[in-house]
């Protein structure tokens, strides 16, 4: 599994914490399409050939709060087999688990703003890393230019495919008062105040994907299926042109 892959990574990962140096940018093994990027050094061995490791499967899940994304992930996983990880499930698991960003991140969510990547991206990597899928739903990161900066130069490499889930802003509202999950930011008042967060730093990273060909705009308005409709699509293209590649 990929896994196997990260052991050199993790202790590399952890040091570009400690540090904060950046990662320098490597060639990779160009064997396949859907190949993820990761540093040469982990993709060669000795004698300079590519191992034969599943290369992971990497799917940034973007929108706004209350866009539906988790309910679409929860689909894409039942039907086509991929790890969610949600950024927001992570910080709020490590808020509460007396680590020494627990307080940091209780403050930061608090106040509708974004936890640092370094920290966010730790904690998916801790995910993917214990995680014996290679196929992973990245839900609600990057939420800023910044964070996916720090994501393709931690990582090495960039997303398959980029999905955002459009949604307009009062429908948006609606769904998160009524879900009355007892979370500290579905009120209204951090609605509002993440709406804006959304819209002032999420779009440059939704253009920058689109540009790069990578961006698959799903109309979040409907039903659940009905819009399950629009991403099954997507998942079925990958699946027929290699979905489960090595390299």
């Amino acid at each position: 599994m990929w896994r196997r892959a990260t052991t050199t990574l993790k202790s590399s990962l952890y040091l570009h914490m400690h540090l904060m140096q950046e990662v320098p940018k490597h060639n990779v093994c160009p064997c396949h399409r859907f190949t993820t990027g990761l540093p040469l050094h982990l993709q060669q061995e000795k004698d300079g050939i590519c191992p034969k490791h599943i290369a992971p499967i990497i799917t940034f899940v973007l929108g706004g709060p209350g866009s539906g994304k988790g309910t679409q992930c929860a689909k894409i996983v039942d039907t086509f087999g991929f790890k969610h990880l949600s950024a927001g499930d992570l910080l709020r698991k490590e808020m509460v688990s007396d680590s020494k960003y627990g307080s940091m991140i209780l403050n930061t969510i608090s106040e509708g703003k974004i936890v640092p990547s370094e920290v966010t991206v730790k904690l998916i990597l801790r995910e993917m890393e214990s995680s014996d899928n290679h196929k992973f739903l990245i839900d609600g990161f990057p939420r800023s230019e910044e964070n996916r900066i720090a994501f393709e130069q931690i990582i090495g490499s960039e997303p398959n495919l980029v999905l955002f889930f459009d949604c307009p802003e009062e429908e948006m509202v609606k769904r998160v008062l009524s879900r009355n999950q007892g979370r500290i930011d579905d009120n209204i008042d951090t609605i509002k105040k993440r709406l804006k967060v959304f819209e002032a730093l999420n779009l440059p990273v939704i253009d920058y994907y689109a540009k790069k060909g990578k961006l698959h705009r799903i109309n979040a308005v409907g039903t659940v299926d009905e819009i399950f409709e629009q991403v099954r699509p997507v998942f079925e293209e990958l699946e027929v042109t290699g979905f489960d590649c090595i390299y």
